[in-house]
């Protein structure tokens, strides 16, 4: 599944779209694209990596994805677009060319429906007094929306539960 997300963001002219986006973040005169370092993020991502050391999950895929950054390198490329203005702005106009050029390809649905779905994540709190969420445990509940007819997700927010007192 995860080489099927990267060519379909290759396909979608996402990962150039990106790299186009990142054409001024280059942080040495190596190898690695940021547009394609961020693809693989987002690809790292979706088959359950939660940090950028879980890139060595995709890295070894090597036959699938082909050459995918070190840790270092896509930690400099996520500082740079971090500390540069206009860097995520740049990057979500990708994103919005990207999904306009899938749509453009495929039509536009006749009728949306938005699914708004949440989960719970239960995290460990030591903190004294703690307050649990409404289930009695304690951690994160992402409520994300999806387009119902494209199983496109929309959106997310992650919201933690109430720690109390410090």
């Amino acid at each position: 599944g995860a080489a099927l997300l990267a060519e379909v963001a290759d396909r979608v002219g996402l990962t150039r779209a990106l790299s186009e986006a990142l054409a001024g973040v280059r942080v040495r005169r190596g190898r690695h694209d940021p547009g394609r370092v961020i693809r693989d993020l987002a690809v790292m991502l979706a088959d359950g990596g939660e940090c950028v050391s879980d890139l060595g999950a995709v890295r070894e895929q090597e036959a699938l994805l082909g050459r995918v950054a070190s840790d270092s390198t896509a930690f400099r490329v996520i500082d740079r677009i971090a500390s540069e203005p206009g860097m995520l702005d740049a990057l979500r106009a990708a994103h919005a060319r990207a999904r306009e050029r899938f749509w453009e390809r495929h039509g536009v649905a006749e009728r949306l429906t938005i699914d708004v779905d949440a989960t719970l994540i239960t995290a460990h709190s030591e903190k004294e007094n703690a307050a649990g969420n409404y289930k009695g445990g304690y951690g994160f509940h992402p409520l994300v929306a999806y387009a119902d007819e494209t199983r496109e997700a929309l959106g997310a927010s992650t919201t933690t539960s109430s720690p109390g007192p410090d």
